[in-house]
């Protein structure tokens, strides 16, 4: 009861902010259905009228399609300012895919529009998630579902055990699969391997959820909920800033072991050094609010040289 209401309190606090992480998402999940905000609202499909170029489209012979976002166009609930224009993206299993591009140019808005964060309205386009349309979910049965948003600045969770939050993620989504929930004793067995494999101080999961946590930590207990949740599509927005050389590598490092089968990956990131740990199959430009070029890693490569300018310069 004493969690229930720290975290219905935190939902709360926290959805207005733009920060709002995943975290608050499995919250509001968490907290008897508290809402984390006002029903997310669908526009009609305005907006697609000036996406005169069409968008390239990435397509790959993997797995089965995880994420299809056709045309999305989204704008500031608040402000009305159109953010996305036209972004089309394909993501199928097993792929490792990166966004690349400037501040302001949709990067981190597109990823909280496809997890439901209410201060962005949908206004065109269409996004599903295995088949199924997104903007039809709460942003809970979304991360119910399988995908799964590590957001650059988690908030903290204070008066909830790191131990006791991961065991409700992690049993909402077993709960969701149609399997059994595990008692603290066979959590304790099921977590203690990605400890390891994160390698991260067992200490860490008496402490409250990112209580006076450091940026590396915040941000190696963000991959340690990816692995507990076991999402099929997981959405890493600039999980490298902030970190120095050792933390950047053992993240990597983990997210390397996590992206492993036929799970899905997309980045966003600045920077080529989390490219050259975490190899993607497609690096994607996004510049004012659509993805205008795709290709290899070797993109990176030449923004690192020339900025985003030498590679949109024809």
């Amino acid at each position: 009861g004493h969690h229930r209401r720290c975290l219905r309190h935190v939902t709360r606090s926290h959805a207005s902010q733009s920060a709002m992480s995943h975290t608050a998402v499995s919250a509001a999940s968490l907290a008897s259905k508290a809402r984390v905000a006002p029903k997310f609202t669908r526009a009609g499909a305005r907006g697609c009228a000036h996406s005169s170029r069409s968008p390239m489209k990435v397509t790959a012979a993997k797995g089965d399609v995880l994420l299809e976002v056709k045309d999305l166009t989204a704008k500031v609930a608040e402000t009305g300012e159109e953010i996305l224009t036209g972004v089309t993206l394909t993501i199928k299993e097993g792929e490792t895919h990166a966004i690349m591009g400037k501040n302001g140019s949709g990067k981190s808005t597109f990823t909280k529009v496809l997890v439901g964060h209410p201060s962005y309205e949908v206004t065109g386009g269409t996004a599903t998630f295995r088949g199924q349309d997104l903007f039809a979910m709460e942003p809970e049965e979304r991360a119910r579902t399988g995908l799964f948003l590590s957001f650059q600045s988690p908030i903290e969770v204070p008066g909830v055990s790191n131990t006791d939050f991961l065991r409700m993620m992690c049993n909402e989504r077993r709960k969701s699969r149609g399997e059994p929930e595990l008692d603290p004793l066979e959590f304790y067995g099921f977590l203690t391997p990605k400890l390891e494999q994160l390698n991260m101080d067992p200490s860490f999961l008496a402490r409250n959820v990112n209580e006076g946590f450091s940026g590396g930590e915040k941000k190696r207990n963000e991959i340690l909920q990816l692995a507990v949740m076991e999402s099929e599509m997981s959405i890493l927005d600039e999980i490298d800033s902030g970190l120095d050389v050792d933390a950047l590598r053992d993240v990597a490092a983990a997210v390397n072991v996590l992206k492993e089968g036929d799970k899905g990956l997309l980045l966003i990131t600045h920077y080529q050094r989390l490219l050259d740990a975490i190899h993607p199959d497609f690096v994607h430009v996004m510049q004012k609010g659509k993805i205008v070029q795709t290709g290899d890693v070797s993109i990176a490569a030449k923004l690192e040289e020339g900025g985003f300018e030498a590679l949109t310069a024809k």
